[in-house]
Parts: structure tokens; C-alpha cells; sequence
């Protein structure tokens, strides 16, 4: 189900690069990924839904798609966050919740609109120098009733590479203890800076300490 949901792997254009990769293969629970590319704009979505198993599924589908209806009604950022809050909590009464990180380029001016719902976390190596990208955090999908949703600006430069990443992949412990994002994740991204974006979910879910990662969308802005 989850498999079906899911876009290409990899996108290149003169204005981006995107590669993807969703694991591991057999328990992937409710985290997906999906991304739109019209003439002028990049629309990019990371989803991770409660629970485990085809529930989590039917959670994360459900989530995509009213996500994807908005989208091709030509609603804003913050309207499309807002219709598929409203079709989670519909049916599900704020029984269970999906994280979202929502981003919008323009590919004119690199100018980005994101929503962090609960999201997964988001990175950035620009200019060498690997660090997480703080934004403002607001409630997941369908845990309140008409949830409001407000579009924060982000501004993407030439030759940024941005890595988003699901909790499956940011907590996972090594053996010693030590969580994946406090040092690994920013060494396998200084890593692979020098790699295509296709390669770089593959390389990051390599060096990680456990097979509970679930690595999602790497961009480079050329």
C-alpha cells in the first residue's frame, strides 16, 4: 500500500535535484514521502503516521492524498495543511495523528514556504557547513478539530543540499546509546555531500546504527 502511494525515486532538473528512498522495505509503518514539480514551483511533503502496520497505512493515505486533492485545487500551503488536518480528524476524531514537514520552492527565486506539522527534521549543508534547520512547530494532522496552519519563509540558496529525515532514522540508538542525529547523521551527510542526490538516502541509511531507519527526500538547490 504504501509502495503504490509513492512517487519516483529521483528527479533532476536544471533548477533541482531530488532523490528519495523509503525503509526498511517489510515495516515501514506510516512514513512516506512525495513531491510535485509544475514549471514554476517544487512541492515537496514528508509524512509520518501513528501506529504500526496497514492502519498506519490507511492513516498516511488517506493524509497524501487529501494533501495531493488540495494541491491540484490549487489551494495554498497553509489551506492544503488545513484540508487534510480536516479529513484526518474527520475520520478518526483525533484518535491518531500523522507529522508533516511541507515545503513549496519557487524555482524562480529559491523563495520556500514550509508547515511543520510535528514534522520529521529537516537539514542543511550550505557553504560546507552541516546544521538542522530550526522552524516553528505546530500541531500534527487531525489531532484538534480545524486545526489553523501558517506558512513560515525559508529562504534556499544555490548549491544548498537539504536532507529531511523520519524520527525513524533521528532516534535510533547505537550501541553505546548514542541517538543517530546527535553526530552520525551530520557525519554520513558531510559524507556525502560530494554524491549525487540519488545516492545520498542510500548512504545516509548505511551508516546508521540500526535497521529502525527510515531516511526521506535529500534536495540540492543547484
Amino acid at each position: 500500500m504504501q509502495w503504490q502511494l509513492l512517487p519516483g525515486r529521483s528527479c533532476s532538473r536544471p533548477e533541482y535535484e531530488i532523490g528519495a528512498q523509503l525503509e526498511p522495505a517489510y515495516a515501514i509503518h506510516g512514513d512516506n514521502f512525495d513531491w510535485s514539480a509544475s514549471a514554476d514551483h517544487l512541492t515537496l511533503t514528508v509524512t509520518n503516521g501513528m501506529g504500526e502496520g496497514i492502519e498506519a497505512a490507511l492513516l498516511t493515505n488517506l493524509a497524501v492524498n487529501a494533501l495531493r486533492n488540495a494541491r491540484r485545487a490549487g489551494l495554498s500551503l497553509s489551506d492544503q495543511a488545513c484540508l487534510a488536518d480536516q479529513a484526518v480528524y474527520g475520520h478518526y476524531q483525533g484518535a491518531v495523528h500523522l507529522s508533516m514537514l511541507l515545503l513549496c520552492f519557487d524555482l524562480s527565486t529559491g523563495e520556500t514556504e514550509i508547515i511543520d506539522a510535528g514534522s520529521p527534521k529537516m537539514w542543511r549543508i550550505r557553504n560546507g557547513r552541516t546544521e538542522p534547520v530550526g522552524l516553528d512547530a505546530q500541531l500534527p494532522l487531525g489531532m484538534a478539530e480545524d486545526t489553523p496552519y501558517t506558512a513560515e519563509r525559508f529562504q534556499a540558496e544555490p548549491g544548498d543540499r537539504l536532507l529531511f529525515v523520519s524520527d525513524g532514522v533521528y532516534d535510533v540508538a547505537s550501541p553505546t546509546g548514542e541517538r543517530y542525529s546527535e553526530r552520525a547523521l551530520t557525519r554520513a551527510m558531510t559524507n556525502s555531500r560530494l554524491l549525487p542526490p540519488s545516492q545520498v538516502p542510500r548512504s545516509c541509511s548505511m551508516n546508521s546504527p540500526g535497521t529502525a531507519a527510515r531516511p526521506l527526500p535529500p534536495t540540492t538547490t543547484p
